[in-house]
């Protein structure tokens, strides 16, 4: 979710006074990225409280999608990823959290990693050095960190069903990642309307120019009131808790955001792929959350007792 708090940018020739053309001046194609953004929102909230193991496979395949994509941008870039072993350590990745936990997650990213060098040994040496720390990085970036997304469900009393939730009771956890998502689109959806608007100074213009520190406060302030009244309503939490959570969670999310812009900028490309209309790529919407998710799986841990 990374084009929130975004100032106008230079307008693009040929586009900007077309009477009807709803692309606005920061660059997004508004009714698309909100279709699309609402959907994906939708499924992903539907499978988490109604069918646990669904959203766990709706995690699996962005996670799948985003790899891909960094696949090829790398290999636009010239350096080969093993994508082998690393497709099978992403889908194998969100699975191991959901039914083992913690402990699974661990070994299974040592597995995964362990699988590349073996990997590249049996490929040679030209240019085996890059390849596996590329190999390696993909596999911490995307699927090991947004797997603590699925985490809170096997935390959930250990229950990790393959259908409906026991007895149509959703868990603690499952609300937690849902206050997890809502935050992120808070942060991007608030940043966004802010930074647009109002945004003049830029947060790091040698990695995101578009991206400002009213926009970021933006979505502090956006996101606050989202958690305030999500610890409130839906976690049954004091109203300080979803106020660091929000915090938190922008924080995590804008250092996500920044984090693929640099990777971007380096490789010389604006979006990892075209696939989602009005956004990007799949990485580029993924960007917050897996940044956003370890931050909030630790947050909801210290505050068990609250």
């Amino acid at each position: 979710m990374g084009q929130a708090q975004q100032a106008p940018g230079p307008p693009v020739r040929g586009q900007g006074k077309q009477r009807g053309n709803p692309t606005p001046k920061a660059g997004r194609n508004l009714p698309a990225a909100t279709a699309v953004g609402l959907g994906m929102l939708l499924v992903v909230l539907g499978g988490l409280l109604f069918l646990p193991l669904g959203f766990v496979l709706v995690v699996t395949t962005f996670a799948v999608f985003g790899v891909w994509e960094i696949f090829r941008a790398l290999e636009a870039a010239g350096t080969r990823l093993p994508v082998i072993p690393v497709m099978i350590g992403t889908v194998a990745m969100p699975l191991a959290a959901y039914f083992g936990g913690p402990e699974s997650l661990l070994v299974a990213m040592l597995l995964s990693s362990v699988a590349i060098l073996l990997w590249r040994t049996l490929a040679g040496a030209a240019g085996s050095a890059r390849s596996i720390f590329a190999g390696v990085f993909t596999l911490a970036w995307v699927p090991f960190l947004i797997s603590f997304a699925v985490l809170p469900l096997h935390a959930s009393g250990g229950q990790t069903p393959l259908g409906l939730w026991p007895d149509g009771v959703i868990p603690p956890g499952a609300w937690q990642i849902a206050t997890l998502l809502l935050l992120v689109v808070s942060n991007d959806t608030f940043g966004y309307l802010v930074g647009a608007s109002l945004g003049k100074h830029p947060m790091a213009p040698k990695i995101s120019p578009k991206k400002t520190w009213e926009g970021f406060g933006g979505s502090i302030a956006g996101a606050m009131a989202i958690g305030v009244l999500a610890s409130l309503f839906v976690l049954d939490k004091p109203w300080w808790v979803g106020a660091v959570l929000a915090v938190g969670m922008v924080a995590a999310a804008t250092a996500g955001d920044l984090a693929e812009s640099m990777v971007k900028r380096e490789l010389g490309i604006k979006d990892m792929s075209s696939i989602l209309p009005g956004h990007g790529g799949v990485m580029d919407r993924l960007d917050s959350i897996v940044f956003a998710s370890p931050v909030a799986f630790i947050l909801f841990s210290a505050f068990a007792g609250a």
